[in-house]
Formats: structure tokens, sequence, C-alpha cells
């Protein structure tokens, strides 16, 4: 949370910068002005779109890394500031970035939840913690506020009845995830926020147990999306075209494929791309969690979250268009399967 002042001025500035861009003409012949996309990516992981490039499915198309990001709204942000050429975050974030006037556009989904990509609210063993009204007075740990997670919270709680008054008596603490479930076991938090490799070592070590998770309450849903502005898509066009549709490509691929390649495929791309990082984390991976074909972005996918953030008081009613704020229009995929 200390990064705030930093990324808002990040924001601020990049969004001028990208106004007073857009106000002149693209420059070139408006097709394809670049063959390079420049990106943020995390330690020890593979993203839809760095799976994508290994599996030859963005073309001629090429991915330059430029460091690892610290979290969804800011790996948003500096693609929105022209640092980067597309990120990623929780819909939400996307919703909060549009609303600040930022030129941008979801154009396929990249993570989600389903039975096996999900994240969790746990207890420990013991707890006394059974229903949601025994949440009122405690601490649940999460990576960042205003997200995923806390808005999976207040979902969970208003599902079950518990008024707005009663919600705000749940406190939420923000915990780096890597000290999570440490946190719970030394009785800091009463209620862990776990998902991936995280839960899953939980899990293994035993003595937790899952309150609830974002797959009970929702079922399958796509949570977050890729971004690329305004400015670049008129540009680069075509170029949002092959990198869209080999996303979509990849994430079939890694839903319809064996579990243990996609593994082995990831290993050796983490092995190849020489960052001095580990893969051992990837042998916990199961799902990127989109559920959609060819990573295609609906509505409601949007609409959850900006109805959330309005509920919430982050947002006007009228401050984002969320019909304006995606397009499947690059992604041949969904095209063909419509």
């Amino acid at each position: 949370m200390h990064t705030t002042t930093r990324r808002n001025f990040l924001v601020l500035t990049g969004i001028s910068a990208l106004a007073a861009a857009g106000c002149g003409t693209a420059v070139g012949s408006g097709t394809r002005n670049t063959n390079t996309l420049r990106y943020q990516g995390s330690v020890g992981q593979v993203s839809p779109a760095e799976l994508a490039a290994s599996l030859g499915y963005l073309e001629d198309l090429k991915l330059k890394w430029v460091g690892n990001t610290i979290s969804g709204p800011q790996d948003i942000q500096s693609a929105a500031s022209g640092q980067t050429d597309f990120g990623g975050a929780f819909n939400g974030a996307v919703v909060k970035l549009a609303a600040r006037k930022a030129p941008i556009k979801a154009v396929v989904s990249y993570y989600g939840a389903d039975k096996d990509a999900y994240n969790g609210f746990y207890v420990t063993e013991k707890s006394a913690i059974r229903t949601p009204r025994d949440l009122i007075g405690k601490k649940v740990g999460m990576n960042t506020l205003g997200a995923h997670h806390e808005a999976m919270l207040d979902i969970y709680l208003k599902k079950n009845g518990l008024s707005r008054a009663e919600a705000e008596k749940v406190e939420r603490i923000v915990i780096p995830p890597v000290n999570t479930e440490q946190s719970l076991r030394q009785r800091q938090i009463d209620v862990a926020v776990l998902g991936g490799i995280l839960r899953d070592k939980a899990l293994e070590a035993g003595g937790v147990r899952k309150l609830f998770s974002d797959y009970d309450l929702r079922g399958a849903f796509s949570a977050g999306t890729y971004i690329l502005t305004e400015r670049f898509i008129k540009q680069n066009p075509e170029t949002a075209r092959i990198f869209v549709t080999g996303v979509g490509k990849a994430l079939d691929w890694a839903r319809t494929t064996q579990r243990d390649e996609v593994v082995a495929h990831m290993t050796e791309v983490v092995a190849k791309r020489k960052r001095n990082e580990s893969a051992a984390t990837l042998k916990y991976w199961r799902s990127y969690g989109v559920s959609a074909p060819a990573g295609r972005i609906e509505e409601k996918d949007l609409s959850v979250w900006a109805d959330w953030l309005t509920e919430r008081g982050d947002l006007k009613s009228d401050r984002v268009s969320v019909r304006d704020l995606y397009t499947n229009e690059f992604n041949s995929n969904v095209k063909k399967a419509s």
C-alpha cells in the first residue's frame, strides 16, 4: 500500500500524456507500427501471453520483458502510461482505471476462477468461525484492498444477510501473500485468503479449513483481462488482432491439454528465458481459470465489479460505460465460434 502515491502519480501523468497524444493523428499506416510488445512478467510464472509466444501463436510478434509487476493495478497503470504496451488486472481495477478516464480497452480475459483455480478464505481447523455472522469483529488477511478478495468477502457477507454496517465490522488487513498462512497460524489474523501454490501448501501442511471460495460463490467466471490503450489499438489493429487471438488460443490449449504436459512446457519456458528464477512453483499450477472459449469477454465479467464499486461509493454510476470498456473485435477465435 505504500506505493499508492507513486501509482496514482504514474496514472495521472500517463493518462494526461495519452490523452494529449490521442488528439493527434496516428503514426504510419494505422495498421501495424510495431511487432514488439513490452510487458511485465511474474517470477517463476508463465502468463497466457508468454505461453502464446512460446507456442508460436503470436506469429512473428515478439514480447519484450521489461521487468516484473508488483500487482495487477500497477500492471495496467504501466500500460495506460505507456511504460508497457499491455497489462492485466482484476476487472474491478480495470473499471476503476477507466473511470479515471484512462483511454483503455479490455481485449481478452486472462485469469479467472474454476474448480482448480480459486481463492479460498481459510480459518484454522479449531476456529470458532463457522458462519458469515461469525466474521463480525474478526480480521481477514488479503493481498490488497479494493480488489478481488475484498469484493468476494463483501459479496459473501451480503449474500448471507449481513447489512452494510455489519459487514464494515469485519476488519480487512493487508498482508503480503507469502506471509498470509503464517499470520493465520500465529493467530495474527482470523481468516486468510489463499490461492494457487500458497493455498495448496497450506492444505498440505494441514490444520486449516475452507470457509468459502470465490468459486463457491459464483461458479466458474473470468476475473481479469488484458488491456491495450485505445491509441495503441488505433495505430496497431493488426498487432492487436495477432496478440488477442494468440492469447485466446493459448488459453484454449492450456484448458484442453493434459496438465502434466502444460506444466512441462511452462517449466521449459522458464528455464529458457534465463531470469535467475525458480520454476519449482509450477508443479502446483492447475488452471488459468478462464472458462470462456478463447478468453471471450462478457459484459457481466465487468459489470459485477462496476456494481460493487458503485455500491461501496468508490464509483459514480454514470462514471463508466461497461459496454464501451471491452471488445472481442480482435479475437478471431471468438468470431469463428460465434
